[in-house]
């Protein structure tokens, strides 16, 4: 008989936004009519930029002339999207060849295809509260998981620590739920801690375009050292709205080596044989993204979802909450009132108010008392759901 990966059944439920789908229904079923404000989803709900769209109606429209007909592309990236992406690391002052960027499905299939470059035996660190596919996808290759807790002492930003036996290290800034970044200093710290130990940090730069600090790295390869432990991750979901189009890029660099193999040659060899790359449609519009109009669009979009920000976090100053993120981030990270657990107060705020939004202790143990919000809604939605939650919190 055939034997399954045993680690699935490891796995924890993965209950966290199956139980709010299902408060929620519950609630709706229970309270016909009424407008609930959702606040905990991070999708985006702005469409994408008109720069965008024009190039993937142009991408069809050669896919439909033989002379501008593309079929296979080369799996690691079209030559014009990996152009496009290290130019825009270059304009930032970030050394990187068109070669070190690899076109991806998205963030969220990378961080779990990665993990193929390396051992089931080695450890991976994982800092609490952590966006839960850190964890599933370290269970499910059998991986041992060293776990850092994160709390508001730190600012949810934990220091490395040499007694830490981790060989991967996972580093989300700005953060998933925290919205916590990391100051250059100590992501310097965490570079130095794996080039020490030769761990790799697996840099998950999601949201770095929400980063308008310039004190503040957007990018591990703004660091010393990096380029020899570092692996970036990136997504254009939250940047340009691409949730439903499915695009992003990571970055290996050529000089990062472990056990005399290059992790960029491995990965090379990984997508010319695991995948067949992404549709020429897509990366033209991604590399549209890169554009001069693109990334002004893209930026005025972004600046909608930081007012949503701002009109939480003015509520939240007003009554004297603690909470992290926000300015610099698209999630904002609350201390629940009154010493609450996260899913009182979720249930607080359905019932007394109707905003939904998300339980830390969801994130894992470390997030038990906390609470996230998206800021990703329209502005109406925010500034109505900020006017509900001054009532309770006032």
């Amino acid at each position: 008989m055939i034997e399954l990966n045993p680690h699935y059944a490891e796995l924890k439920d993965s209950y966290l936004f199956r139980r709010i789908g299902a408060k929620t229904e519950a609630y709706c079923a229970a309270h016909p009519g009424t407008r609930l404000l959702r606040m905990g989803i991070g999708d985006v709900s702005l469409p994408l930029a008109p720069a965008v769209i024009r190039a993937l109606h142009e991408a069809v429209d050669d896919q439909a002339d033989k002379a501008t007909f593309h079929g296979y592309l080369p799996e690691c990236g079209a030559p014009f999207f990996r152009e496009a992406v290290a130019d825009h690391y270059r304009g930032r002052g970030i050394a990187l060849t068109d070669g070190e960027v690899f076109v991806s499905s998205g963030a969220s299939d990378e961080l779990g295809d990665i993990l193929d470059l390396f051992s089931p035996s080695s450890a991976a660190l994982i800092m609490e509260p952590a966006y839960p596919a850190y964890v599933d996808a370290s269970v499910i290759a059998g991986r041992r998981i060293v776990r850092l807790p994160a709390g508001e002492g730190n600012g949810f930003l934990p220091a490395p620590d040499d007694s830490l036996d981790a060989d991967l290290v996972y580093l989300c800034s700005p953060n998933n739920p925290t919205g916590a970044v990391f100051p250059r200093e100590l992501l310097g710290s965490w570079v130095d801690f794996a080039n020490r130990r030769g761990a790799v940090i697996l840099f998950d730069a999601a949201y770095e375009a929400f980063i308008e600090d310039p004190a503040l790295p957007r990018s591990i390869f703004e660091i010393d050292g990096a380029r020899t432990c570092a692996v970036e991750i990136c997504s254009l979901s939250k940047t340009a709205g691409f949730t439903g189009t499915r695009l992003g890029y990571t970055v290996i660099p050529k000089d990062l080596t472990r056990g005399g193999q290059s992790l960029h040659a491995m990965w090379t060899r990984n997508r010319t044989t695991k995948t067949n790359g992404v549709s020429y449609i897509l990366q033209r519009g991604g590399a549209a993204v890169f554009s001069e109009e693109g990334q002004r669009q893209i930026r005025e979009n972004i600046a909608v979802y930081k007012r949503n920000a701002k009109t939480l976090m003015r509520v939240l100053d007003s009554v004297g909450v603690w909470y992290t993120g926000g300015r610099n981030a698209p999630y904002i990270w609350m201390k629940c009132p009154d010493g609450m657990k996260s899913w009182d107060f979720f249930d607080l705020l359905l019932n007394e108010i109707q905003v939904v939004g998300t339980p830390g202790e969801g994130f894992g143990a470390c997030g038990e008392g906390y609470f996230r919000f998206s800021t990703f809604g329209s502005p109406e939605d925010t500034e109505e759901a900020a006017e509900r939650v001054v009532r309770v919190l006032g």
